[in-house]
């Protein structure tokens, strides 16, 4: 294997030099005053609080899977169906649940750092709150995008080393090398999971309770000091949208570039890199991309009170996906022989980067029809406010025929993208566009982190009095902030579509199985549980911050009716109360779902075989699909048409502002979709990818031999769904 694989650690320390370097500048911004270095305390210690207790319960969980794990590496098969294993898979499993956990980790201490900063630096200009905000989410982006590639080309690297040295690609060693390697990601997106279900359930239970007594039932601002959940509320800022965001997306990019490395791993080629070009390309490509991301940081700015901030986050974005663009054709043209083979499927070395490009326009147009369904002054969002001119009940309706009109778009989007990279160079060709789609992933998390920040600076300045012109610059920011989420969110789960067809496209490779037949009664059932299973899901993480933000609701009455003096400011509300009911229901009520994205793919591979979980995995990826856009694209377009009210609306010529009626129709509509984009939507790209990941990783204890699977198909006249051809 060529010297050039070890770029790809480099390329990963590089990005990590880069955090520390702006993790650094951030910390020495000026923390503001007495009390908003107080307030800033409160959110660090309540986020800290959260994540030991969470890394408390994972490690229950990490220590027997990993036993498990290095348990099912020692079995050796059949002579007919040999497992290509080891128990090397439970340390690579353990290393990317530290990883994934300490991606959240860095999150987690630069946004309760950056926040505080934030709202200070809000009091000089827009421009320099943006400056430290934006900072502060690129340290992020970079801290994950760096973990990411250093872990996985580093135990890359290590398992050729241990496993493979001097053998080929397509060899029984490199086979056992890369699906040892599967365990890092396995490992990834399992905390990842459980870190966004509990930062989910976390933040949103908060919210609720803060929103529904504090605003509504009291008629105190948002972010009000008097109000005892709002501390819990800025620490879920940071544990659910940051923390959780964090752990998602590292996830995502390892199993992306994990999925392409499998399909790789089928192909044999003649080339300058001992014939590992198709497994070193997409490390390379996410290489680069970090780089693209990390020079994109520096356009991010804009020099007055009235530049758009959406259009400066936009030019970082746009840059970082043209120089990941042009440094793609030069990594394929070098990289790459002329021509490859997989499957069946012959394509040339430019057919790939045909493919790349395909991942990087479907990426964009994903944020462009996220973002005009979810932006204020946009006529989703504007559809939704005339309707809460009407009351509570006709606003859920706009709200929820929103995000169902908002599924078309990119599905239909998802579906070309699909067609095309499939066109250019096969199932690798669709691999390599969800690489090329992620490579930017450094950019998009400091885009997506930088919301979280600037809320919680909003949520600072009101509770420190600060002037109104603070908290205006700060709402610039977290409106332009929700956008983004949302548009993050769109990015993320068209990137798991794609990664999980890769995913599932592997898992057949490995499972020994050529077709996927719905004609059959057992695979048809398998379909239909597949897309029942992201609504299971949903509901339970629904059902969980409803009963969260019960206890939060009752917690916050029981204190404005228990402690005088809370509304005239003479009494301080007990705001670790409200922080402890938090935390303690999210790690309660995360299990659950979490279990089901792990367990299922067990029990039906080992009952019904690889090809009814075949069907399972094909429902749960559509489903989860269209759940995820759905619920996301309604909660961000159901929270900015509450923020319209805060400048006023226009409703039947009439003007309506915050207090009003229509304004707490459209605060109930928020209430209702806190839930869908923050906790469940967001969670169905994490559900599809891992449970293809389990798959993956079970299929050599599930194999079918090839010539039994063929014989069973000639047997009766059938209608065939192809899903991937060996």
């Amino acid at each position: 294997m060529n010297q050039i694989v070890y770029l790809v650690p480099a390329f990963g320390l590089v990005g990590l030099l880069y955090t520390a370097w702006k993790f650094n500048w951030v910390s020495k911004q000026d923390a503001g005053n007495e009390k908003m270095q107080e307030l800033a305390g409160y959110i660090a210690d309540g986020a800290i609080a959260f994540l030991k207790a969470e890394w408390k319960i994972l490690t229950y969980f990490a220590i027997p899977t990993a036993i498990l794990l290095a348990w099912l590496g020692s079995q050796e098969g059949t002579p007919e169906n040999p497992i290509h294993s080891s128990p090397l898979i439970a340390v690579a499993f353990l290393i990317g649940a530290v990883f994934s956990a300490t991606a959240g980790y860095i999150g987690m201490i630069v946004a309760t750092k950056a926040n505080v900063r934030t709202a200070e630096a809000a009091r000089t200009s827009l421009a320099k709150a943006l400056s430290v905000s934006f900072t502060g989410g690129s340290v992020m982006g970079m801290g994950v995008a760096g973990l990411a590639i250093l872990g996985l080309g580093g135990l890359f690297i290590a398992f050729y080393q241990i496993f493979a040295q001097g053998q080929a690609l397509t060899s029984v060693e490199m086979k056992t090398a890369i699906e040892v390697l599967a365990g890092f990601s396995l490992g990834a997106e399992s905390i990842a999971l459980f870190a966004r279900v509990g930062g989910g359930i976390y933040t949103k239970a908060a919210d609720v309770g803060a929103d529904l007594v504090g605003k509504v039932e009291a008629g105190i601002p948002e972010d009000d000091v008097r109000n005892p959940a709002t501390i819990a509320d800025n620490v879920g800022d940071n544990v659910g949208d940051v923390a959780g965001m964090g752990a998602d997306l590292f996830g995502s990019y390892v199993a992306t570039i994990l999925a392409t490395m499998v399909l790789g791993q089928e192909i044999s080629v003649t080339d300058n890199y001992g014939g590992f070009s198709p497994v070193l390309l997409p490390m390379l490509i996410a290489g680069v991309g970090l780089l693209a991301s990390l020079v994109s940081t520096f356009f991010v700015r804009i020099s007055s009170e009235t530049a758009s901030v959406q259009n400066a986050l936009n030019v970082g974005n746009y840059t970082s996906i043209a120089i990941t663009f042009v440094t793609s054709y030069f990594l394929v043209k070098n990289i790459l022989p002329e021509y490859l083979t997989l499957r069946g499927t012959t394509f040339t070395s430019m057919d790939v980067f045909y493919a790349i490009i395909v991942g990087l326009v479907v990426g964009a147009l994903m944020s462009i029809i996220t973002e005009y369904y979810t932006a204020m002054g946009k006529r989703p969002v504007d559809s939704i406010v005339q309707k809460s001119g009407t009351g509570h009940a006709t606003n859920i309706i706009g709200g929820l025929a929103v995000g169902m009109e908002s599924t078309v778009l990119p599905i239909l989007v998802l579906a070309a993208g699909i067609i095309g990279s499939y066109h250019f160079a096969g199932i690798y060709g669709v691999s390599i566009a969800a690489a090329g789609m992620m490579a930017t992933t450094a950019m998009q998390l400091a885009i997506d982190a930088f919301g979280p920040i600037a809320d919680n600076a909003g949520g600072i300045a009101e509770m420190s009095q600060l002037p109104s012109e603070v908290r205006e610059r700060t709402d610039n920011l977290d409106a332009v902030g929700n956008t983004t989420a949302a548009t993050g969110k769109g990015f993320a789960i068209a990137s798991a579509a794609l990664t999980s067809l890769a995913l599932f496209a592997a898992f057949v490779g490995i499972a020994g199985i050529s077709h996927i037949d719905i004609y059959k009664a057992d695979v048809l059932a398998g379909l239909f549980v597949g897309g029942m299973i992201p609504f299971i899901f949903s509901a339970l993480c629904i059902s969980a911050v409803g009963k969260a933000a019960m206890e939060m609701v009752n917690e916050v009455r029981r204190q404005f009716r228990e402690i005088p003096g809370i509304m005239e400011y003479k009494a301080k509300p007990e705001y670790e109360k409200c922080v402890a009911i938090s935390t303690e229901a999210s790690i309660r009520q995360m299990i659950l779902p979490g279990a089901i994205a792990l367990i299922v793919p067990v029990i039906v591979g080992f009952t019904m075989g690889p090809e009814v979980l075949g069907g399972v995995l094909a429902g749960v990826t559509v489903s989860g699909v269209l759940m995820g856009i759905f619920q996301s694209n309604a909660g961000g377009a159901w929270d900015n048409a509450k923020k319209s009210f805060e400048k006023g609306v226009l409703i039947d010529g009439q003007t309506y502002k915050k207090g009003s009626e229509p304004h707490k129709a459209a605060v109930t509509g928020d209430t209702v979709g806190d839930p869908f984009k923050d906790t469940s939507g967001p969670s169905m790209n994490i559900l599809i990818k891992l449970m293809s990941i389990v798959s993956l990783v079970i299929a050599p204890y599930i194999h079918v031999g090839d010539n039994d699977h063929a014989a069973k198909i000639e047997k009766a006249p059938i209608v065939k769904a192809i899903v991937a051809k060996k």
